[in-house]
């Protein structure tokens, strides 16, 4: 390996580190909640564990969140409802991965508040994930913070639901070029594994 080479990796290096510690300190300060669990209006605990009484069928799916260093998005298992169609199993997906605040260290990947208006199936199998306006208007913006919030909900799909290849985001019914101006939702997203860590 040569100096130039060696030195090169080395500005790569602290420019990764240093643009992974800012972007921690932004998500640590737009998404900053309680490390607790997060139960929708139905009292149906959204991290698995059964509510007294509860006999709904469960299936354990991986839901994704910011890594605590900002560099990936990883994955933590989490019980949902069984749905009857893979529709209704996205919807039941989509619904922990938007209402679930994880625990520390990892953050929240979408802004509290945003909601999901359906999940829909192409012939082909791809879904149509709807979301209210609120996850454009609350956002706070940013390159990897907008990836991080498309892939957690494209990931979160796909990875569950094999049959699935593919989810396009639609905000307010209506197919959108952008959520923040940098990943383009103009046509179905394929899974990132690239931006998984450990």
């Amino acid at each position: 390996m040569t100096l130039r080479t060696l030195v090169l990796s080395a500005v790569v290096a602290v420019a990764a580190l240093g643009f992974g510690w800012s972007l921690f300190t932004a998500l640590e300060r737009w998404l900053a909640t309680p490390p607790a669990a997060v139960a929708d209006g139905g009292g149906e605990a959204v991290l698995g564990v059964a509510t007294p009484g509860d006999d709904v069928a469960r299936i354990t799916v991986t839901l994704y969140f910011a890594s605590a260093d900002g560099l990936g998005l990883q994955g933590v298992e989490y019980q949902v409802p069984l749905a009857a169609t893979p529709a209704e199993q996205a919807r039941a997906i989509v619904e922990a991965q938007l209402r679930t605040r994880p625990a520390e260290p990892l953050l929240a990947t979408v802004p509290e508040g945003v909601t999901l208006r359906g999940v829909y199936l192409s012939e082909r199998g791809d879904a149509f994930v709807d979301l209210d306006g609120a996850v454009r208007t609350t956002h706070p913006g940013g390159s990897m913070y907008e990836l991080f919030t498309i892939y957690a909900i494209v990931n979160a799909v796909t990875v569950n639901l094999p049959s699935v290849p593919a989810v396009q985001i639609l905000i307010d019914g209506q197919e959108v070029d952008t959520l923040a101006g940098h990943v383009d939702l103009r046509r179905p997203l394929t899974r990132n594994d690239a931006l998984i860590v450990d």
